[in-house]
């Protein structure tokens, strides 16, 4: 394979990209329809996956207690789009910026962790995570220099942070 195919092979397709977010979005408003909750849908695209959110939401009864109401909502929503499309969906799906927020606080944990492994010269263990969290954290410890592996099983799978 040349260098052009491989460039092109690895670009997203932003069109089916889109259409998961459009898919997405008239799942997402039929359901805030039947639960009667007031609330916008905004999409975008980043890198390679669909963002939807749902903004102007009052209250968090959308996100849940540690987001756990998210997590399924987002599953529910990618069942939704493979419906449709025949395709894997890795739609990424926000509440009243819950997600936003969240990756801001995690960057913060993953950054910290990654420097009391750099002084210490100890692995470190982290709390369970989502995949989303431990993704988040990941970066932030490759921002930092450092290396990290997820280990564990679901719903207990976390992070651990490894000196150079």
């Amino acid at each position: 394979m040349t260098e052009a195919e491989e460039t092109v092979k690895a670009a997203p397709d932003v069109a089916a990209l889109e259409q998961e977010g459009e898919i997405a979005a008239d799942y997402l408003e039929g359901l805030l329809d039947i639960a009667d909750l007031d609330g916008d849908i905004d999409m975008d695209v980043e890198g390679d996956r669909a963002m939807v959110s749902v903004v102007g939401l009052k209250g968090g009864d959308l996100v849940g207690p540690g987001g756990e109401v998210l997590e399924a909502l987002q599953e529910l929503t990618r069942l939704a789009v493979h419906r449709q499309t025949g395709e894997r969906s890795r739609l990424m799906l926000d509440v009243a910026g819950y997600r936003e927020r969240r990756r801001a606080e995690l960057t913060k944990i993953g950054t910290a962790a990654a420097a009391d492994v750099k002084s210490s010269g100890e692995p470190k263990a982290l709390q369970p995570m989502t995949p989303f969290e431990r993704k988040v954290v990941h970066d932030a410890v490759a921002g930092a220099g450092l290396r990290s592996e997820s280990e564990g099983e679901e719903p207990r799978r976390f992070v651990v942070i490894l000196p150079v």
